[in-house]
């Protein structure tokens, strides 16, 4: 065996139990009481609401067609007499 293969084996499997144990510390701990948020609580949610954002207009293959381009008017330029 070389010695390349042990790290590859042994090594690289310390990450791997450090992960584990973070996820397990996080799960013991459990989740902490939140407080009941009080009528005045000091936000603007409710008392400034947005208005509704303008939908985009869809794209992709069940779109609309594009509009189609304008006519193209020539110009012609006055020549003096």
């Amino acid at each position: 065996m070389s010695w390349t293969f042990i790290f590859l084996m042994v090594g690289l499997k310390i990450p791997i139990l450090g992960l584990l144990y973070i996820v397990w510390w996080a799960i013991r701990s459990g989740s902490e009481a939140v407080p009941p948020a009080s009528a005045d609580d000091g936000g603007t949610k409710d008392r400034h609401p947005r208005p509704p954002r303008p939908r985009r207009p869809r794209r992709g293959p069940h779109a609309e067609p594009d509009p189609a381009s304008p006519r193209r008017v020539r110009t012609t330029l006055a020549r003096s007499r």
